[in-house]
Parts: C-alpha cells; sequence; structure tokens
C-alpha cells in the first residue's frame, strides 16, 4: 500500500512534467523593439525625444585670488625665508611685547650704542643692535642718539613673511 507522502511526490511531479510541456497556452508578445503590423503594412518608426530640458550653461566663477575658509592658519608654510623660531629657553626681555617697554638711557659715542630699557616689572635690560627684543622674533637694528629701531618678522594670512619696524624714543627731559 502506497503512502500518502509517496501520493503527493508523485502527483506534483506529474503536474509539474504537464506544465513545462503543454505550457500556458499564451502566446509571447512582440519584443517591445519591433513595430507591429497590419495587413503587411510596417507602422512608422517615431524618433525618441527626451522630456528632459538640458539646463542653461552657467557662468564659471575664478576663485583664484580669494583665501581658503577651510585652511587652517595653524599650519606653516614652506617658505626660502623661515622665521626664527621662540624657544623655550628664551631670554625674560623676550616675554614681553617691544611696545611694553620704556627707554630709560641711550649710551652713544662708544665703538657700538647701547640702550637700557625697562621692562614692565621694572627690571633693566642693556641691549645693542642685533639683540633679540620681544616674543615677535623682534631684532635691534638700529640706536640713535633718541630713538630705537626694532624689526619684527610676522607672516601674513597668504604667508608671505613681512617686516615691521617699531621704533622706542627716549622720552626728553621737562
Amino acid at each position: 500500500m502506497p503512502r500518502i507522502n509517496d501520493r503527493i511526490i508523485a502527483v506534483g511531479v506529474v503536474s509539474l512534467f504537464a506544465v513545462t510541456v503543454f505550457g500556458c497556452g499564451k502566446k509571447d508578445p512582440a519584443p517591445p523593439g519591433t513595430p507591429k503590423t497590419m495587413a503587411g503594412v510596417k507602422a512608422p518608426i517615431q524618433k525618441k525625444r527626451s522630456s528632459v530640458i538640458a539646463p542653461p550653461p552657467q557662468e564659471k566663477f575664478d576663485f583664484s585670488g580669494k583665501k581658503d575658509p577651510f585652511r587652517s592658519y595653524m599650519v606653516a608654510t614652506k617658505s626660502k625665508l623661515p622665521l626664527p623660531s621662540v624657544t623655550k629657553n628664551q631670554l625674560p626681555i623676550q616675554k614681553y611685547d617691544v611696545n611694553q617697554f620704556k627707554v630709560i638711557g641711550i649710551i652713544t659715542g662708544l665703538e657700538e650704542n647701547r640702550a637700557m630699557v625697562l621692562d614692565p616689572t621694572g627690571k633693566s635690560h642693556v641691549i645693542k643692535a642685533g639683540s633679540f627684543i620681544g616674543p615677535h622674533n623682534g631684532r635691534v637694528q638700529s640706536i640713535k642718539p633718541a630713538v630705537i629701531e626694532v624689526v619684527e618678522q610676522y607672516r601674513e594670512e597668504s604667508g608671505k613673511i613681512r617686516n615691521r619696524v617699531v621704533t622706542l624714543t627716549l622720552p626728553r627731559k621737562e
């Protein structure tokens, strides 16, 4: 006596065979690219036109003269004249801004002129041409009878190194 599971499998195999051999009886439609014919006359082929309209040409902008808003200002740029770096072992005279110093006296007539300046804390320093002063790599360029000229180097946003001349004057006696 055949079992029920064997009968179900047999019916499934027979129906699968019948479907594959006989099919469902429908004819396949013509492929979408072929024109339909009516009594041997071919329909005219219409050219496809895009419904998308091309955008108008846009103006191109030139950003070559503008600064980059995403570039970090903290990144040092490479240049031919690097700025002298401020070290951890800087002198006490390099801790204060050049404009905070007060000129006490200037000595002229020796081999090289010297000057005495007073820092904001009240400590005096003797400087000569070529001495470093201030945190911005300031260097004493010249000492004249009433004026001290200090040249500081700074880097602009564009990366160029510029010099700024700061003058310290000896106050006149009243």
